[in-house]
């Protein structure tokens, strides 16, 4: 876990508070993703710091104790704060760790909160009048607490600019690769994700983890399927012709689609497009014509439009911001 930095650049610094009964997963999460130090990337992403208000932390259900990290006043040069989550939702958090987690809001740090980590930094008066993500299970106790919350309960994770939530446990991962994908682009985003072999953008919310029977007869599984149209993304698929290779109707296949994906035959495979999109146009393809059919997005036209729904980014703006080339803009 690198605790400083030599390049003459400093990178963006996150810093985790971690709290009285936290859970060691989702710190396990945050130091994967911006913590770890990844020499085959090239550069450092992220400086990754822990820090607690206390020199020895419990952690939950006592499963060991963490010393020897920063002290709170870390929190005053993070960029990005990770706040801390508990499966004790209804004990109010410190003081201490709230005021500072204000303190890092005012001054315009990145908030982030992994699974009931939306119970702090409403607790802290930060998510009035603004979405937010929770765990399924805490959803209903959360909206009792915090009305003024918009809560979306069935989505992985919510990014709603300077702060961002994610739902369950895993779905820190979610969030933590989105986070580097929006701050270094889907290529970068890609890389880490390999590094962790989960999947840099995972279809679908939370409903379909929320329990419910096992089936008798599990539908069959949906990778052979999508490791074929991944590779023929710039080819003119349809949902018939996924329903085709797969040898079931396109009912069905929607039907598993939902089952196993969260999403829709449609929606997976626009996304896919618009992935593979990103990562042309950060390699440098300045020629939108080109990108638009790689990537099966047809037009130059619908390039843009898709980009920008995803992104919220021109193609032209994207490469400025993650591209390899000269920065110049993108032609059709």
């Amino acid at each position: 876990m690198p605790q400083g930095s030599s390049q003459a650049s400093p990178a963006h610094r996150v810093v985790l508070v971690v709290d009285e009964n936290s859970n060691p997963f989702e710190m396990s999460c945050a130091i994967e993703v911006f913590g770890l130090r990844r020499p085959e990337l090239g550069r450092e992403l992220y400086d990754f710091r822990l820090c607690s208000a206390a020199p020895r932390t419990r952690m939950r259900d006592g499963f060991f104790t963490l010393t020897d990290v920063a002290g709170l006043d870390a929190v005053d040069d993070a960029d990005t704060l990770i706040v801390p989550n508990r499966p004790d939702t209804d004990t109010p958090r410190s003081s201490e760790v709230l005021d500072a987690v204000r303190r890092a809001h005012a001054r315009g740090t990145r908030l982030i909160g992994f699974c009931s980590g939306a119970f702090t930094i409403a607790e802290a008066g930060l998510l009035d009048g603004r979405r937010a993500a929770c765990h399924w299970m805490w959803a209903e106790s959360f909206r009792a607490r915090f009305p003024q919350v918009r809560l979306e309960p069935e989505v992985l994770f919510v990014d709603d600019g300077d702060i961002l939530t994610a739902s369950g446990s895993a779905s820190a991962l979610d969030l933590g690769l989105h986070v580097v994908r929006r701050d270094h682009g889907a290529e970068m985003a890609n890389a880490v994700s390999r590094r962790l072999v989960f999947a840099a953008h995972r279809d679908g919310g939370q409903r379909q983890f929320v329990e419910r029977p096992v089936p008798d007869v599990p539908d069959e599984s949906l990778a052979p399927l999508l490791a074929w149209a991944q590779e023929r993304l710039d080819e003119p698929l349809t949902v018939a012709d996924l329903a085709a290779r797969a040898a079931v109707s396109p009912a069905t296949l929607h039907r598993r689609f939902r089952a196993q994906l969260g999403t829709t035959p449609l929606a997976w495979l626009t996304g896919e497009r618009v992935a593979l999109a990103c990562r042309l146009i950060e390699r440098g393809e300045e020629r939108l014509d080109v990108v638009a059919a790689r990537s099966g997005l047809g037009t130059a036209a619908n390039l843009r439009a898709r980009l920008r729904r995803e992104t919220g980014l021109s193609p032209s703006a994207y490469r400025r911001r993650f591209g390899t080339g000269t920065g110049e803009a993108l032609t059709v």
